[in-house]
């Protein structure tokens, strides 16, 4: 029965695997076209994308955060029974304005809002900031508050 079903399609089936095989020529000229005449643009592309990632990877690193932030929370206790240190004070040399703006800066304040509180001017501000700055022996107002606190100079 299947041998006399491909006796009557004889025609078709050879009519269909020659249309397969020339469809394949076709496609086999058609990669052989892109593929090898093109050679050069696609490298060229490959190579383009490679550097693109390349630069993409490379920015992100050098771009990115060099130090990670830590934060560092600490417990602060008001002392009910502050006395304050005039040893220390007069040892350091601190002045009544320096010890004025330390307390300002203590309660949070700007250089800006020290400035119009105390009615000077900014840099008279800053002068002070940076005079207890170095009398305290610190590079930040965090550290100056701390080390006031602990010095007894501010409670």
């Amino acid at each position: 029965m299947t041998f006399n079903l491909l006796q009557r399609n004889k025609q078709s089936i050879i009519y269909g695997v020659s249309l397969a095989g020339l469809l394949l020529l076709l496609k086999w000229l058609e990669w052989h076209f892109v593929i090898i005449n093109n050679a050069v643009e696609l490298y060229t592309g490959g190579i383009a994308i490679v550097f693109t990632a390349l630069g993409i990877w490379l920015a992100t690193k050098l771009t990115g955060p060099k130090l990670k932030t830590v934060v560092v929370e600490k417990e602060v206790f008001a002392n009910p029974n502050f006395t304050f240190n005039r040893d220390v004070a007069d040892k350091l040399r601190l002045s009544n304005r320096e010890l004025e703006v330390l307390q300002l800066i203590a309660n949070g304040l700007s250089n800006r809002q020290i400035a119009d509180r105390l009615f000077v001017s900014l840099n008279t501000i800053k002068t002070h900031t940076s005079n207890l700055f170095l009398k305290l022996e610190v590079e930040r107002r965090t550290q100056a508050i701390e080390k006031a606190k602990r010095l007894h100079l501010i409670p």
